[in-house]
């Protein structure tokens, strides 16, 4: 499999990952920095979550870890939290605007 064609994978698996918080995907809502699939087909995920102090700051990065880690031709997942740059409504799609009624 093509690393764009496992990357088209891993994105959908994403978006099947929702905050509880909120009706719509994580990488709608623009959570998602970084897919980075190395020549091993270890997958290194940078993401980020709606505040500091997000109630499911656990719990969400293990689901990433979790669906990606189902994917075939995926070896290991390693999600990685970042706060920089914080994220804003501005990462979200417009798709994910709408939904939330913000368009």
């Amino acid at each position: 499999m093509s690393k764009n064609a496992l990357k088209d994978d891993i994105i959908e698996a994403l978006q099947g990952v929702y905050d509880p918080e909120i009706p719509v995907s994580i990488y709608e809502l623009g959570l998602i920095y970084d897919i980075l699939i190395k020549e091993d087909n270890n997958v290194d995920i940078i993401m980020t979550l709606t505040t500091p102090n997000c109630p499911e700051a656990q719990t969400i990065p293990e689901k990433v870890a979790d669906v990606v880690s189902l994917l075939k031709g995926v070896n290991e997942v390693k999600v990685e939290i970042t706060w920089d740059p914080p994220w804003t409504q501005d990462n979200m799609t417009d798709a994910a605007k709408l939904e939330l009624g913000l368009m």
